[in-house]
């Protein structure tokens, strides 16, 4: 069928406003970012802005930016605001409770406290998105409850699997390591933390798939059977990612994160969030998926160049690689800790707002 005028009118819009917002959260983003030196940046400013991850992944996904009811029958801007101040109030309770908890009260915060708090937003997405909340949304009729429950959830399986599988022996002798948190796990931390990377990797490709071809069983997208076999899938499929790159090609784990897990994952958010999946919507998949993977490869890959090449402006030259990784771990944080919240913020909690109208605005 040929798309109607007025189809690519609502297209052009959706790509217009998304690239129009992109843009401004990205300036921004860079902007918040230039405020704080290296250290107070990837320390205590980006371990905050994680701990409201999680709560804003609840409130987007699991609510739908409609609950709590006192924030989401409001209009905007007040809807926004309202559901902002949700998220940093949950980041101060968690930020707080996993201070002690986790990081030992060590101050700035740990690498152990920081990598536990980046897995801690993986495994949200993973019980938000390919759990879809189940079961507390199956069990607990009340949405908000229902979404509190499955972020506390979220944190006591996080801090298990933190336990069982990080290990920071590589770490001793260097002056960050803290023998007390280091939970001496099965595997090397890094390693552990980039193959849950990869993962999620697979499960933004997923997404960009529509979930094709999940979808073409009814059987297969109820849970817990979806988020069982999804799961496998993510976990299959982003481990032989990990195992051809990191230990075939033998390339630096950390130099993996930044080039594949980290920009392609920001490339979806960019490309289904920011553009409303819009650029190729009107074809089935699994051709739309394969482009929109495609695009947020490209999308992700060469923003994250961007990000690249302005900071040494932003913060100043910082050393690549082994063994402290400064201009990684600065250009994760930057993508992920601090553009794609306010990212979300912008798409799901003002749905575009002043670039677009909704339809409850008058």
């Amino acid at each position: 069928m040929t798309p109607t005028p007025f189809a690519w009118r609502g297209t052009r819009n959706k790509v217009l406003v998304g690239i129009a917002a992109t843009a401004i959260v990205i300036v921004v983003s860079l902007g918040f970012v230039s405020l704080f030196s290296f250290p107070t940046f990837t320390g205590w400013v980006s371990y905050f802005l994680m701990c409201l991850i999680p709560m804003e992944i609840v409130a987007s996904v699991t609510w739908g930016a409609q609950h709590p009811r006192f924030a989401g029958e409001q209009k905007q801007p007040a809807k926004g605001v309202l559901l902002i101040l949700v998220c940093l109030a949950a980041g101060v309770v968690v930020a707080a409770v996993q201070f002690g908890a986790m990081g030992g009260r060590v101050s700035p915060p740990a690498p152990m406290l920081i990598q536990c708090t980046i897995l801690s937003v993986i495994v949200t997405f993973w019980l938000a998105i390919m759990w879809g909340g189940w079961p507390f949304r199956k069990i607990i009729k009340n949405p908000t409850q229902a979404g509190v429950a499955l972020l506390v959830a979220c944190y006591v399986l996080n801090d298990l699997l933190f336990r069982i599988f990080f290990d920071y022996g590589f770490m001793k002798g260097a002056p960050v390591y803290v023998a007390a948190l280091d939970p001496h796990g099965l595997f090397n931390a890094w390693n552990a933390l980039v193959f849950c990377l990869a993962a999620l990797t697979v499960m933004f490709i997923s997404l960009n798939f529509d979930l094709w071809p999940f979808t073409k069983s009814a059987a297969l997208m109820r849970q817990p059977v979806l988020g069982i076999v999804w799961t496998a899938a993510a976990l299959a499929l982003g481990g032989l990612g990990f195992y051809i790159s990191v230990v075939w090609l033998n390339m630096d784990v950390v130099t993996f994160m930044v080039r594949v897990p980290v920009p392609f994952i920001f490339g979806t958010i960019i490309v289904l969030n920011m553009l409303q999946g819009s650029l190729f919507g009107a074809l089935k998949q699994p051709a739309k998926g394969v482009l929109n993977t495609l695009a947020s490869a490209v999308i992700g890959s060469v923003l994250a160049l961007g990000y690249g090449v302005v900071a040494p402006v932003v913060t100043g030259r910082l050393k690549p690689g082994p063994p402290s990784y400064d201009f990684e771990i600065w250009l994760a944080s930057s993508l992920l800790a601090v553009t794609f919240p306010f990212l979300i913020f912008h798409a799901e909690f003002f749905k575009f707002w002043p670039l677009q109208r909704t339809d409850h605005e008058p």
